[in-house]
């Protein structure tokens, strides 16, 4: 099944033009640029049905990065949503991902918690 990038696009874009300055798509991915400058890359494999990234680079602005995604990394075997994880912060730092299934509602999600952060 291949994403509709382009309707995680007019999110990002209509739902979240507070925070969000620039959206850009590819076939598999979405780049988002916010107001600070930072971005967050939404990746879909085209050959690994189903694996996904959802992440927000911020390592040049406050040395952060934060991820969800679901790659079998056996180093987070122990977290409780195995594959699925979340890079809090860094990249050593994983919990487990609440991140919809539902691509809309996974953009919806991870944007509400980047806005969030934004206006702290």
């Amino acid at each position: 099944m291949i994403v509709r990038v382009d309707i995680l696009k007019e999110i990002a874009e209509v739902e979240f033009s507070d925070i969000v300055v620039e959206v850009s798509t590819d076939l598999n991915m979405v780049r988002i640029i916010f107001t600070d400058e930072s971005y967050c890359d939404v990746w879909f494999s085209l050959k690994l049905i189903g694996r996904y990234s959802y992440h927000w680079e911020r390592s040049f602005i406050d040395g952060t990065v934060y991820r969800h995604d679901n790659a079998p990394h056996l180093k987070w075997k122990s977290v409780v949503t195995f594959p699925r994880h979340f890079h809090q912060s860094s990249e050593d730092s994983v919990v487990e991902s609440l991140l919809p299934e539902d691509p809309s509602e996974a953009i919806r999600y991870f944007l509400s918690f980047i806005s969030d952060k934004l206006k702290q």
